[in-house]
């Protein structure tokens, strides 16, 4: 991992299946931590509507266009060295929507191998998060989130399809694990959007990791600087 990230190199990533409420996660954390927040660019993907028409014709399109998005997005976060918070992390891009997308048959091995491929040469080149926080809900209730939020694209979203998605969460997270530290919060257990009983433990959590990645970045530049 290149060194020169640098302390800047912390950030919580916000994960969790359409609808989960990332979003809105993101945006509290952001303002009750004082750091900038980057949202999923959903809005501005010129591929969505037509992949939720016809996902086999536009699966590949939607996932580079997202891939890369959140790889400018992310790499110029880093660089200005400040704490943030990510709505959605790169690893989903691969590890969850096109790995589905292929099991549906919406994307070919060609086109599949192909996205892998700039994907782990993506992910190669960023720092991890210093965090991940996941969040969980029952099918039915990402269906009524995604029902209220009203986006006309959205509405042929079935269980079945978030289902898929859950299971490949399942099978990520232990793998997620390895990068950082990961906090599930079960999103069900809660009136939405979260109050402070459920606010306030996040973000001891993550002021501590915080603190924590400062220390062993301070500690290593220390030894460093004895060494010379």
């Amino acid at each position: 991992m290149p060194s020169a990230w640098g302390a800047g190199a912390f950030f919580v990533g916000v994960c969790g299946n359409i609808g989960v409420g990332k979003s809105v996660f993101a945006e509290l954390l952001g303002q009750r931590l004082g750091w900038p927040v980057y949202y999923e660019p959903v809005a501005e993907n010129p591929f969505l509507d037509d992949f939720y028409r016809a996902m086999n014709r536009w699966a590949f399109h939607l996932q580079i266009y997202f891939l890369a998005e959140r790889f400018k997005a992310q790499k110029t976060m880093v660089a200005r060295r400040r704490p943030f918070v990510q709505d959605r992390t790169i690893y989903e891009d691969g590890e969850i929507f096109a790995r589905v997308l292929r099991g549906r048959g919406a994307m070919d091995h060609r086109d599949y191998e192909t996205f892998l491929a700039l994907f782990r040469e993506m992910v190669a080149l960023l720092p991890p998060p210093g965090l991940l926080v996941f969040l969980a809900a029952r099918p039915d209730t990402l269906l009524a989130r995604i029902a209220q939020r009203g986006r006309a694209c959205e509405a042929s979203i079935d269980a079945d399809y978030l289902g898929q998605l859950d299971a490949a969460y399942a099978e990520w997270l232990p793998m997620a694990r390895r990068l950082c530290p990961v906090i599930t919060i079960d999103t069900d257990a809660f009136t939405f959007p979260p109050d402070d009983t459920v606010l306030g433990p996040l973000l001891a959590r993550i002021r501590k990791a915080e603190r924590e990645r400062r220390g062993r970045l301070s500690a290593s530049t220390k030894g460093e600087q004895d060494a010379v």
